[in-house]
C-alpha cells in the first residue's frame, strides 16, 4: 500500500514514515502543503493527514478532496481532534499526538483490509 505523509512537522513527519515503513508500506512525502498533496494524490492509497499544515488549517479540505476526487482513504493524525468534530464523511480515523508506534500501524492495517475488501468486491 501507498502511503502519502501529510505534516508540516519534520520529526513527527519522519516518525510516521518509519512506522509506515516498519508495517510494510511505501510512503510518498513527506509533503506540508495542499499542493504538494494533490500533486502525490494518484500515487496514494492512504493519506495520514495532519489538520494544520504549512499553508494554514487546511488540513480538512485537504481530505474531503482526496477522498472524494482521488479515492484516498484518510487517516488524520493531529494534535486538535476536537477540530475533527463528528469527522469527515470517509475518513477512516482520527489519531490524536502523541501517538503511539502501534496505534498508526493498526490504522494503516484496518485501511489495508478495507482496501483490498473492497477491490475483491469490485473484482465480481
Amino acid at each position: 500500500m501507498k502511503v502519502m505523509i501529510v505534516e508540516d512537522e519534520n520529526f513527527i513527519a519522519l516518525e510516521l514514515e518509519r512506522i509506515a515503513q516498519e508495517a510494510g508500506h511505501q510512503t510518498i512525502g513527506p509533503v506540508s502543503t495542499v499542493e504538494q498533496a494533490l500533486a502525490h494524490a494518484h500515487r496514494s492509497d492512504v493519506a495520514l493527514v495532519d489538520l494544520s499544515l504549512s499553508d494554514g488549517l487546511s488540513g480538512a479540505q485537504l481530505a474531503r478532496r482526496l477522498i472524494d476526487r482521488h479515492g484516498v482513504d484518510v487517516i488524520f493524525v493531529t494534535g486538535s481532534p476536537e477540530n475533527v468534530g463528528h469527522g469527515i464523511e470517509g475518513a477512516l480515523d482520527v489519531i490524536s499526538k502523541p501517538f503511539t508506534h502501534e496505534r498508526i500501524a493498526s490504522a494503516l492495517s484496518r485501511a489495508e483490509e478495507r482496501r483490498k475488501n473492497f477491490d475483491s468486491k469490485a473484482a465480481f
